[in-house]
């Protein structure tokens, strides 16, 4: 079923557009309700509800409550709390849903809502399609402030930061990155509970400044002060902190796929990894597939979307999955994405291992690849354009099984993303460059 306001990662664009204003906000709480109603699973009416940093956070919260309030169910707030605290609370309590107002690592001038069940796993395509459908056409009246629920980020903190010893990092030099977000909290709490030494980055939200220049996009300026005090690493989240960036102690910058094989070589070795199944998407670099191959396991991709990498694990009957964006899912402790979570799993590895992070990355051999990502005015369909499929056949062709191509749209921003793995840098850079220019031709390219 198609979807006309859901992304791959909620309803997600600018604060005041047609689909991020109160009135929407009002409109898709009350869809919600319906939605939760007409589930046979329906247990309480109860509802969960966080936001992240945004100036624009509460206003849409107070908004999509009403909605909610209109069909008889009960938001209570948790108020400024990661993504991943709103799915765990939810799975761990009798709510029907758990709802974040957030639009993650974009812009402070964009929000979004994005749905738990209440297992605390994001609602299906379609699940989506059918709130959709329940859209009422008009917004009825605005209510006054939701209810605050006490102590849930308290609760969050308490239950990820079990999982290392308490003073476990006592002597670690570590840099946080919290993106002006709403980690800026938690996470900084959980790793000093822990013992560590703490140099902070982003973590002075003003309600405009969130993930600008900072947080898991942005991580030079983590990278340059792990280097300046001689840290042991540095941990970047984006604006909801569900996603974890990491730098070793040279200052040089790991993303998910490093972390994931990381995590997944350590699991095997441990008898830990479920199905011994690590499964990632598209996205992730050939690479992965060799490590974990060569260490007895096996990888399973998905398309681009992290509930869609979660979606496989519970098919797969697999504990660990994520994307190369930072998104890891490690379902033996969290429902969804855990940018914190993902940080202590490899300060669990480090330790297990004795040996630093610069060393332990090595753990994959990239294949060579480039991707970029260019604005667009229109996200024309791919199939109704000429030059760029014609330009993807033609460079698949000739990379054979020694490379890949992949070209797709953002599914939460108006961006073309392209992406090339190849024997050489050369080759990859060439195909890139083929790509990019055939992109320009046929598509209105917002460039810079």
């Amino acid at each position: 079923m198609s979807r006309k306001y859901f992304g791959t990662d909620g309803v997600r664009g600018p604060y005041g557009s047609a689909i991020m204003n109160e009135e929407f906000a009002w409109r898709l709480g009350s869809a919600a309700a319906r939605f939760a109603r007409a589930e046979p699973n329906f247990r309480s009416t109860e509802v969960l509800m966080g936001r992240d940093t945004r100036a624009s956070g509460l206003s849409l919260e107070r908004a999509l409550a009403a909605g909610l309030q209109s069909e008889g169910l009960s938001p209570k707030s948790l108020g400024i709390v990661p993504t991943p605290a709103v799915s765990l609370m939810t799975r761990r309590s009798a709510a029907s849903l758990g709802v974040v107002i957030t639009a993650s690592h974009n812009p402070a001038g964009d929000n979004g809502i994005k749905f738990f069940g209440p297992s605390g796993i994001k609602l299906t395509d379609d699940d989506e399609s059918r709130l959709e459908g329940m859209l009422p056409v008009a917004a009825g009246a605005m209510s006054g402030p939701v209810a605050l629920m006490q102590n849930s980020l308290a609760q969050y903190c308490e239950l990820t930061g079990a999982l290392l010893p308490r003073g476990s990092l006592a002597g670690w030099s570590i840099v946080l990155d919290t993106a002006n977000g709403a980690a800026c909290h938690s996470s900084r709490v959980v790793l000093q509970s822990l013992g560590a030494s703490l140099a902070l980055i982003g973590n002075s939200p003003d309600g405009s400044n969130i993930n600008e220049a900072v947080g898991s996009q942005h991580p030079e300026k983590m990278a340059a002060l792990v280097r300046a005090r001689g840290a042991r690493l540095g941990i970047a989240h984006d604006g909801d902190a569900d996603r974890c960036v990491l730098c070793d102690e040279t200052g040089e910058v790991l993303d998910g796929d490093e972390i994931l094989t990381m995590l997944a070589l350590h699991a095997l070795r441990q008898g830990r990894l479920a199905k011994h199944t690590l499964v990632v998407t598209v996205q992730s670099n050939l690479g992965v597939d060799a490590a974990v191959r060569a260490a007895g396991g096996k990888v399973c991709r998905t398309q681009v979307g992290d509930r869609y990498v979660i979606e496989r694990m519970q098919a797969e009957g697999a504990n660990l999955g994520g994307e190369s964006s930072g998104h890891v899912i490690c379902s033996d402790i969290s429902p969804t994405g855990d940018g914190l979570v993902a940080a202590l799993k490899v300060l669990e590895v480090m330790q297990a291992a004795g040996r630093p992070l610069s060393e332990l990355r090595k753990s994959l051999v990239k294949f060579p690849q480039l991707s970029r990502a260019v604005g667009v005015r229109e996200k024309k369909p791919l199939e109704s354009l000429r030059e760029l499929p014609a330009a993807i056949r033609a460079i698949e062709a000739e990379l054979g099984t020694a490379g890949r191509v992949l070209v797709r749209y953002s599914g939460t921003e108006p961006k073309l993303r392209l992406l090339v793995e190849g024997a050489t840098d050369p080759v990859v850079q060439d195909c890139m460059d083929r790509l990019l220019a055939a992109a320009r031709h046929e598509l209105d390219v917002i460039e810079g």
